[in-house]
């Protein structure tokens, strides 16, 4: 038996060396070039051989681990022609993406080495060429071939989330199972190839609350009814795992921040049961008696509470409003109180949301109530009158101090102060009337003209005794009552006309009248002729009963020349108790008129005219005036043209003024015939000369010693002061300026500078021009004229 099993173990071990054997070639088949001594023949579609050109060398794809760190260079394949001998004629030659840096040859052996690290994720292949050439004469044996080298993958990247952080929401009480959001992952190895980019995700951190599911990466609630009240915001870590989340797999990991969002499933609540609130008597509508507020834990809309008031005995007295930045209830005054009626109130009122959800409708009711009692507290009042206003009559003309009316106001404080009233002078500044201070009557000061003012309107004050700050004002409205005290009177300044030939009982105009009395005491109007001249033989009055008359002719033939103007009087009554009259007087003028009626002319513009000028004479006296203005405007105007001369030149008399003098002197050198002193400035005694050549900023003060004695007879010392002067003068312009001085000096070189002797000095200029000048030159051209001139003359 133990030689059985030693056979066994010999024929096992011997199949294994076979079957590596084989494998071994296998590879270096697939590894290596294998000659191809054969050419290939194919057939085309019509039977015609085709010829392929003979290939030296088949490839297969070489292959190369990524990130190999080893000390050596990694082998990647051999290259082998079928002509290589083996005696080291043939060389091989390598070139393409990375050929003599990356990738380099043995150019006898043909084997390929990479020499630096190589990583799949930054160039996953790279295409090379190969040729076999003679090594002497580098003469191709071979075709170039192209072969690839591909990177072989190895998991050398961890999963990377495309974010940091997340961010996510889901809503509060959300059901098991909600998608919250999805987080994605990428690996940057070869998804093709193993398991180095299959990733699974998993959650770290975040349970119970959340999952995740494991190949998709979407996160989604685990636990029902989670609360944002208890907590709002949850962290959750990710972790995406490549090799399938197997043992030697990278990892890398994500935070995801998820916020639970508000869902209304709170109800409003009143931290207490009742709420005391105190508000005084005298406040006013519309005041804030206090407020109220009910918690709800929501937020935003869901959060929203309205409040309304919905049973108690205030409820007419008092309203409630919300104020939806504080969310509270705000209760305000509707109605004025009165301590002394009701002291207390009681309010129910009620906090309701605004928005529910009708998920949560279980948890309802959301709305809670409470109870408000206010009490009215005590205040000092002013006097209140019984009445808001009062409305009396008085007549007109009724005699002062009759009593209009009475006013009465009592103190609502339980003091019951007596009370003072004083009219408002304001409204009543004519003074008609009066008030007891006591007892509130009002009585007139003067009588009342009912048509000068028909109601008086007056306030009046009513004032504590012991409390003048505390007052009340009260409107009263008095009405004068008429009285017929007015006369009816003509509507207008009636004035008419009848014509010379009116026929009898003609009406020419129809009047009216006006009562300024009430109506009661105006209309209806009665007319009617004065009963001295009932009887009037040329005019008659008809009353038509409708507040108007008619004024008709009584006979026929008016005739302007002998009466041209009539005055009828008309009595006019008033339908009053007791009636009032008045006699009108209408003036009725007499005219021309066609046999139309139609008016011509009325005998006041025949008298005009007879009085007055006739037409021609007004033409005569404005054409004597028009002629008279004629004249005037034409003398002016002769007067304007007369103009005489300022001055009159005579161009020919041009004359010499000749001053002779009979006192010769003595010389430059004589200074005793005449008085220096005329040399000098009379304004330079005192010391100082004006400037007549700039206007001096400041008054010039010689200084002492330098001014000159007023009789000096010293020319030597004049001239010199003079220049001193000149020389320290602060206001002396930054320019020449010409000192003249009535001395020369003794012995001038320079000679004489006056032109006196030029008429008889050789002289080679010629002045014969000066005679075309005209005659103004002619005294010059005589005096500068040609030698010849005066050898003429002489």
């Amino acid at each position: 038996p133990k030689m059985k099993e030693d056979n066994c173990l010999h024929a096992a071990l011997i199949c294994l060396g076979m079957l590596y054997y084989s494998h071994a070639i296998t590879t270096e088949k697939l590894n290596h070039a294998r000659p191809s001594l054969h050419g290939h023949h194919e057939k085309g579609k019509e039977g015609q051989v085709l010829h392929r050109s003979k290939r030296g060398w088949v490839w297969n794809q070489f292959f190369v681990i990524e990130e190999y760190t080893g000390p050596d260079p990694v082998l990647v394949g051999r290259l082998h022609s079928d002509i290589d001998s083996g005696d080291g004629n043939i060389k091989y030659i390598l070139s393409g993406e990375g050929a003599g840096i990356i990738f380099v040859i043995d150019d006898k052996s043909g084997n390929i080495h990479a020499t630096k690290t190589l990583d799949r994720e930054e160039r996953a292949q790279y295409t090379l060429t190969a040729q076999a050439v003679d090594r002497n004469t580098n003469r191709p044996l071979e075709p170039p071939s192209e072969f690839i080298v591909k990177v072989q993958d190895i998991n050398d990247n961890p999963p990377e989330f495309l974010h940091e952080n997340y961010h996510a929401n889901v809503p509060e009480r959300s059901n098991v199972g909600t998608s919250v959001i999805q987080v994605t992952a990428s690996d940057a190895d070869d998804p093709t190839y193993g398991n180095s980019a299959k990733l699974v995700y998993s959650i770290l951190e975040g349970q119970p609350y959340f999952s995740v599911e494991a190949q998709t990466g979407i996160i989604r609630t685990a636990l029902p009814n989670m609360d944002r009240e208890a907590k709002e915001e949850y962290h959750v870590v990710i972790q995406a795992k490549d090799m399938g989340g197997h043992m030697g797999g990278l990892s890398g990991t994500t935070k995801v921040t998820i916020t639970l969002t508000d869902v209304n499933d709170n109800p409003p609540k009143f931290p207490q049961s009742v709420y005391q609130m105190s508000v005084s008597e005298a406040a006013v509508p519309g005041e804030e008696v206090g407020r109220v507020k009910a918690k709800d834990p929501d937020i935003g809309e869901n959060g929203l509470v309205a409040y309304s008031i919905i049973d108690g005995d205030g409820m007419d007295m008092f309203e409630i409003t919300t104020d939806y930045e504080t969310q509270e209830g705000v209760v305000k005054l509707k109605k004025l109180l009165d301590f002394e009626t009701k002291k207390s109130y009681s309010l129910k009122v009620e906090a309701a949301n605004v928005h529910i959800d009708p998920k949560f409708i279980s948890n309802g009711p959301f709305k809670d109530t409470v109870t408000v009692k206010i009490s009215v507290e005590d205040a000092d009042e002013p006097p209140v009158f019984l009445k808001p206003s009062y409305i009396f009559e008085v007549q007109e003309n009724a005699a002062s101090g009759t009593v209009v009316g009475k006013v009465h106001a009592k103190d609502p404080d339980a003091a019951n102060s007596a009370i003072r009233y004083s009219i408002d002078r304001h409204t009543d500044l004519e003074r008609y009337f009066i008030i007891n201070a006591e007892d509130g009557n009002i009585k007139t000061i003067k009588a009342l003209d009912r048509e000068e003012i028909a109601w008086h309107n007056i306030s009046v004050f009513a004032v504590e005794v012991h409390k003048q700050h505390q007052e009340a004002k009260v409107p009263v409205a008095i009405k004068v009552v008429d009285v017929n005290d007015n006369a009816p009177k003509f509507a207008a300044a009636y004035e008419a006309f009848v014509c010379e030939n009116a026929r009898s009982n003609q009406q020419f105009i129809t009047i009216s009248a006006d009562d300024k009395d009430d109506s009661a005491n105006g209309p209806r109007f009665i007319f009617s002729l004065p009963p001295e001249i009932i009887h009037n033989p040329n005019f008659t009055l008809r009353d038509n009963r409708d507040n108007t008359a008619s004024v008709l002719v009584r006979r026929e033939g008016f005739s302007r020349q002998k009466q041209d103007l009539y005055l009828l009087p008309i009595v006019i009554s008033d339908g009053g108790l007791p009636a009032m009259s008045s006699t009108n007087t209408l003036t009725i003028r007499v005219c021309a008129c066609d046999s139309n009626g139609s008016l011509l002319s009325c005998n006041a513009e025949a008298y005009i005219l007879n009085a007055g000028l006739s037409t021609g004479a007004l033409i005569a006296i404005l054409a004597c005036i028009v002629i008279l203005l004629v004249i005037v405007v034409l003398f002016v105007t002769l007067k304007r043209q007369k103009k005489e001369p300022l001055i009159v030149f005579e161009e020919e008399d041009v004359r010499e003024n000749i001053i002779t003098y009979d006192d010769e002197g003595g010389g430059e050198e004589d200074t005793e015939a005449f008085d220096i002193a005329t040399l000098q400035n009379p304004d330079g005694i005192n010391g100082f000369i004006p400037r007549k050549d700039i206007k001096p900023e400041y008054q010039y003060m010689p200084r002492p010693g330098l001014r000159p004695a007023p009789n000096s007879v010293d020319v030597d010392d004049f001239i010199n002061t003079r220049i001193q002067e000149a020389d320290n003068d602060p206001t002396a312009p930054p320019y020449d300026s010409i000192q003249i001085y009535g001395y020369e000096g003794r012995g001038s070189v320079a000679g004489s500078l006056s032109s006196l002797e030029s008429a008889t000095t050789d002289s080679d200029l010629d002045y014969d021009y000066l005679q075309n000048w005209g005659p103004r030159f002619k005294k010059l051209a005589d005096l500068y004229g040609s030698k010849d001139t005066f050898d003429d003359d002489s």
